[in-house]
């Protein structure tokens, strides 16, 4: 097992692997931005490091940093959460030339299922159905080939950056009119957000649901999933609300499709946890569409139905362990709703950065609160804006929902504004409630 680990992440995330290192008994190491100084990974860690400014590229994308954090500190693993490094190939690369080990996949597994196109293509041969689509389009390619593509799949389509997550350089195209501005505002944003402007086109689904599933691999060859998580209430490609099970998800799917996601990964070598993403159109079945090469923001929901520490998983493989369980031993119990709670508008979503004059987190049966917050608290607008994280969990959904509208109801955030009224909307609704409803769900209710 490992001597001591950082983590190179901070907020709810950084918070979480403290405690599965705590359980572990694992000395733990914070780095923090200097407008992080007061955060409760810093207080909660064994020990900190400053590495930089606010800015995220002065601090938490800073490598040098990090690294001179880890050795200086003498540590034998980094966790690097999710956003900032944690799908960096060449940061688990400068991991492993340092001595230290990354804890999560290997470089080369980062990099296949970083690079979208390839993944899709990977996961095709691997025997996965994937959505029509085209091969890389890159920045110098010209408007005959970008609209001789386009025709071939088909409009609506969607151009989506190849490094691409988090909604980044992906514009909807609804027409070869629509097509050449579209495609330039994508690459760009693609430059920005990623340093890579290729991207590629995908056949869009008009309202899917967002399906995905979480693996489990070691380096032995042993791989299991542990179902799935619906994740089709999203703005603007961002989610909001995550449940397992799916409610369109039967047993007989969730074997047949779990069984051919483990086949894929087993086939393409892929250790450490892992998230294989569908679009779930009715009447056309499962498509693949990424790979997230990371813990996910949601894994707690997964965590809630299956009784899996997913982040201590993740450090047993990467200390060399064997998975403990078998698929066949795997169960999924009850249901489990996860809301987002963001420091934003619950009209526009604009961020609402500020301090946090009053602060409650809910409690009682079935509930659990992921949050770096508490009273007097600073909501940077530096980082993401995600400030809690909210989970049910209830003997089936219907328990879940009750269980969810309690918590919200005396979850109490005062001092900015926060998603929590979005959150009543949406669960309250009665698509939600009958679990009719896809991608588009929050474009089609005029209260949004």
């Amino acid at each position: 097992m490992f001597r001591k680990i950082l983590i190179a992440n901070r907020g709810e995330i950084a918070l979480r692997v403290i405690y599965a290192c705590k359980e572990l008994n694992i000395p733990t190491v914070a780095v923090y931005s200097e407008a992080d100084r007061n955060s409760l990974h810093v207080r909660f860690a064994d020990e900190a490091v400053c590495i930089g400014p606010a800015r995220s590229t002065d601090s938490y994308l800073n490598i040098p940093a990090i690294i001179s954090a880890a050795e200086i500190t003498n540590v034998d693993g980094i966790h690097p959460g999710y956003g900032y490094l944690a799908e960096s190939a060449h940061f688990a690369e400068v991991c492993g030339m340092c001595g230290i080990k990354f804890i999560g996949p290997p470089p080369e597994s980062i990099s296949l299922m970083g690079d979208k196109a390839l993944a899709r293509e990977t996961m095709r041969e691997a025997g996965l159905p994937i959505i029509p689509g085209s091969g890389v389009i890159s920045a110098d390619a010209d408007d005959k080939t970008c609209l001789d593509t386009a025709n071939s799949i088909g409009y609506p389509l969607l151009i989506k950056a190849v490094a691409g997550g988090g909604g980044k350089g992906m514009r909807i195209v609804r027409s070869r009119e629509e097509l050449r501005d579209a495609l330039m505002t994508a690459q760009a944003e693609a430059q920005g957000a990623f340093d890579n402007s290729d991207v590629y086109f995908e056949r869009y689904l008009q309202d899917p649901r967002h399906i995905e599933f979480q693996i489990l691999a070691d380096e032995y060859g042993n791989v299991i999933h542990l179902g799935e998580r619906e994740c089709s209430i999203q703005r603007r490609h961002q989610k909001l609300v995550e449940e397992s099970p799916s409610p369109v998800v039967t047993p007989e799917i969730r074997r047949e499709l779990g069984q051919r996601i483990v086949q894929a990964i087993a086939r393409v070598n892929y250790q450490n946890a892992g998230t294989v993403e569908f679009l779930f159109e009715d009447g056309g079945g499962f498509y693949f569409i990424e790979m997230n090469t990371r813990v996910q923001v949601e894994h707690g929901v997964t965590e809630m139905v299956t009784g899996i520490d997913i982040v201590k998983q993740q450090i047993r493989i990467a200390a060399g362990e064997k998975l403990p369980i078998r698929q066949d031993q795997l169960s999924i119990t009850g249901h489990a709703i996860e809301c987002r709670i963001n420091a934003e508008s619950p009209i526009t979503f604009k961020p609402s950065p500020g301090t946090i004059t009053a602060y409650h987190a809910p409690g009682g049966p079935g509930i659990r609160v992921d949050s770096c917050a508490h009273t007097d608290c600073a909501v940077s607008p530096y980082y993401d804006s995600l400030i809690a994280k909210l989970i049910a969990h209830g003997s089936d959904r219907r328990e879940a929902l009750s269980r969810l509208n309690r918590a919200l109801d005396t979850f109490t955030i005062e001092g900015i504004e926060t998603t929590i009224p979005v959150h009543k909307k949406i669960i309250n609704h009665p698509d939600f409630i009958r679990g009719h409803f896809s991608t588009s769900f929050i474009d089609k209710l005029p209260v949004f």
